[in-house]
């Protein structure tokens, strides 16, 4: 079964793409027609891309890894926001860090001097400082938390890459491309799909069509994480059990040495009792 409808994209408006003479040839397979100057998008591509992207979200999520989403333009920011939250996943909502992906130790340190600025705030180091500077570190945190907040629990480079709007997130997928990161995009009839592995053709300015498609997505990543603490506590459950079969063993294996010594020793006493008759 489909993890997305074809009405529930068209209420969405998820078939909607942009001007005729700004298209991009290369999404010509995914557009049904043209009306009143405006491509149409093809909704049953759509509900098979979607269904395809989900499934491999799905096993990322199950593997334990990271999918960093990616939408700093105004109508997906918050909705790309809470989607990703709902399921523990980094986000990038602000102006995209260059070299973020390609520099990755650099924005690590920055997140760390993020830290480092709570710790030496919460244990009272800052509290001598004058109020200028005091002003000038909290500001300064500030920033950081705007840009970088989002991704402070990113500790490796992610194993996806979630795009809205390819053409605005040009640098982002540049930069997952150069490090063979798998990129996922809601691609619209102006955008170029050639770089992008996952490709869900639909309208990326309306909200309502961004928020319809991140629920299949991010629903799936939510199915793929119970698969994985599932699976987690079933290991738990065999590794309880494997030591107590291995002390029976070793407990056996202790009773037959024993069993083994009285024999011996019933044997010597023999052996001793027949040489003293013997004498």
């Amino acid at each position: 079964m489909s993890r997305v409808n074809f009405d529930t994209l068209l209420e969405a408006g998820c078939h909607f793409g942009h001007l005729k003479r700004k298209w991009n040839p290369a999404m010509a397979p995914y557009i049904f027609m043209e009306r009143n100057g405006i491509h149409i998008i093809d909704l049953n591509k759509t509900v098979v891309k979607v269904d395809e992207a989900a499934e491999a979200l799905k096993q990322i999520a199950k593997s334990g890894k990271k999918v960093l989403f990616v939408a700093t333009k105004k109508q997906a920011k918050q909705v790309v926001a809470e989607k990703a939250a709902s399921v523990n996943m980094p986000y990038v909502i602000e102006r995209w860090p260059g070299g973020m992906l390609t520099n990755f130790p650099t924005i690590r340190k920055a997140v760390k001097k993020m830290a480092t600025i709570d710790k030496l705030t919460n244990d009272g180091t800052y509290s001598n400082l004058s109020k200028r500077e005091i002003l000038q570190i909290s500001r300064q945190r500030a920033k950081l938390e705007k840009n970088l907040g989002s991704i402070a629990e990113l500790t490796r480079l992610p194993s996806a890459l979630f795009v809205v709007d390819v053409l605005k997130e040009n640098i982002a997928v540049r930069e997952a491309n150069r490090l063979g990161i798998p990129v996922f995009a809601i691609v619209d009839t102006n955008s170029d799909p050639t770089n992008v592995d996952f490709v869900i053709p639909a309208n990326d300015d309306a909200t309502k069509s961004v928020e319809v498609i991140l629920d299949a997505c991010c629903a799936a990543m939510a199915e793929g994480l119970e698969e994985r603490k599932a699976e987690k506590v079933d290991m738990e459950a065999a590794g309880e059990n494997a030591p107590k079969a291995g002390k029976k063993k070793a407990t056996k294996a202790r009773m037959d040495k024993a069993e083994e010594d009285a024999i011996n020793a019933a044997k010597a006493a023999a052996f001793m009792g027949k040489d003293n008759e013997e004498a």
